[in-house]
């Protein structure tokens, strides 16, 4: 008996041997980053720079602005060449990007800063600004995009089919998760994007409205068939009297006729359903990859349209008093939208691959003479 006792006694003292030694953790070593050069600085047009971030350890990099990305986003000890994309830039302020190295608890941050952008100014002598949007709203403080400012803009909710067949579902801004209608690094989003079943895009107007006037927005539209961005307008007053009432349409482009833009006018006596619209077109070749301003000169007696100044369209008052041919003397209010299919926008088919499709607005401005 006393031998099995310590048979066993001895076989507990070997296996309290094999207990392993407690583990020493790793030293917490402070990851540095040296970044050179020290400061980058863009042109207004965009392009591409490298830096080179020599880190002592595993590192990932996120930039606060959507027009400034890298390549590649991480790295590790030793040194990594880095590209900096920069896109033009659209505002004619200088802007800055802050890039955030981080790795475990420790961070550096490094800013890139891009000129301003040059923007033509083509407004008619005698004209002053009566109303603008610059789309320079901040973030929300949850870090969300904000939508357009309601004291200035309302939105229409319209179902699928409801004016031209076209394919989408007009939304106040937002359906569930889904954005619409965006503002953020100096520019308005409008989204056309897949939601559920359904295609949703936003359909924005002003509150104001105005009579006779040069009135301007700067903006670059998306492509692929099935887009149909407008910036046009509508009478105050109207109440589904169309073409009776009118309708001015400054911008309209069509994704399966890349680099043609369109203005036009409609009346009772001119207009699409009848063939008799007066429209014309002109290539812009870069309309879907930089931003271009697109206006009419409205008054008494004309209606011109213009692309980055140059005149290609224009109507002219017949002076016959007559509403059926102009019906242009009575306020009328801006409109955005970007459709998705329909006659026209969808007249050759429409590719959902190019969803989401964005069509991004600089700003809106409105001018009189005094």
């Amino acid at each position: 008996m006393n031998t099995i006792w310590i048979a066993l006694a001895l076989m507990l003292t070997a296996c309290g041997g094999d207990d392993p030694s407690p583990i020493t953790p790793k030293p917490d070593v402070e990851v540095k980053w040296e970044i050179t050069p020290a400061t980058t600085q863009f042109s207004a047009k965009g392009e591409i720079k490298n830096i080179v971030v020599t880190a002592n350890g595993d590192w990932t990099a996120t930039s606060g602005q959507s027009w400034c990305s890298l390549t590649p986003d991480k790295g590790g000890n030793g040194q990594t060449l880095v590209k900096i994309s920069a896109t033009a830039n659209p505002k004619e302020e200088v802007r800055n990007a802050e890039i955030t190295f981080t790795s475990g608890k420790y961070s550096q941050k490094y800013t890139v800063s891009q000129d301003a952008g040059t923007i033509g100014n083509y407004v008619p002598t005698g004209y002053n600004l009566v109303w603008a949007e610059e789309f320079d709203a901040a973030r929300l403080s949850s870090g969300k995009p904000a939508l357009p400012d309601t004291q200035k803009w309302w939105y229409e909710n319209l179902p699928k089919g409801t004016v031209n067949n076209e394919l989408q579902t007009y939304v106040g801004g937002f359906r569930g998760t889904d954005t619409v209608a965006a503002i953020h690094d100096g520019t308005l989003k409008i989204i056309a994007r897949k939601s559920g079943t359904d295609i949703i895009s936003a359909r924005i107007n002003t509150i104001e409205s105005w009579t006779y006037g040069y009135f301007e927005a700067r903006l670059r539209v998306p492509g692929g068939k099935g887009t149909w961005p407008a910036f046009w307008m509508l009478p105050e007053k109207e109440q589904l009297n169309w073409p009776l009432d009118g309708e001015i349409d400054i911008m309209e482009y069509v994704g399966y006729d890349p680099g043609w833009i369109h203005a036009s006018v409609h009346t009772k006596a001119y207009n699409h359903t009848i063939g008799t619209q007066k429209t014309a077109r002109k290539e812009v070749k870069t309309a879907e990859t930089a931003f271009h301003i697109y206006a009419v000169e409205w008054t008494a007696d004309y209606i011109k349209g213009f692309v980055d100044g140059v005149e290609y369209f224009r109507f002219n008052n017949d002076g016959a008093g007559n509403k059926e041919t102009w019906p242009f003397n009575v306020p009328f209010y801006l409109k955005l939208n970007l459709a998705w299919g329909g006659n026209w926008g969808g007249a050759q088919g429409v590719d959902e691959s190019k969803l989401p499709a964005t069509y991004e607005i600089d700003y809106v401005r409105v001018y009189q003479k005094k």
